[in-house]
């Protein structure tokens, strides 16, 4: 059984910054494309970046040029810093498989950013 656990989430004001990062217990990462999701109040939930075994990375549009998707084989961890935070960026985010032939894991609880002045 895969345990998501996403943290770092927190409120921020406009322009500000945070960094999100998700650990597993029971199951590496390495072999596999990752992605952050995010899920805003009455809004299906949403991928905005993954990244691949071998590091390549693709963002929504949405969140292009501010945000950027790492992992740490090592530590079997991945990470999003999220940069020049918006209102619109406020939801809960969470970490989970990005491979559309692979069932996503069970989802994890999630970690709520919250972008307000």
């Amino acid at each position: 059984q895969v345990q998501l656990v996403e943290s770092g989430g927190g409120a921020v004001q406009p322009g500000g910054s945070l960094r999100l990062s998700c650990a597993s217990s029971g199951r590496t990462f390495r072999i596999y494309t990752m992605g952050w999701y995010r899920q805003a109040p009455g809004k299906q939930r949403e991928l905005v970046a993954s990244i691949t075994s071998g590091g390549s990375t693709n963002y929504a549009d949405s969140v292009k040029g501010r945000f950027t998707i790492s992992r740490d084989a090592a530590k079997n961890t991945v990470s999003l810093q999220m940069n020049s935070l918006k209102p619109e960026d406020t939801a809960v985010y969470y970490c989970n498989l990005a491979t559309p032939t692979i069932s996503h894991w069970s989802w994890g609880q999630g970690t709520q950013v919250t972008v307000s002045s």
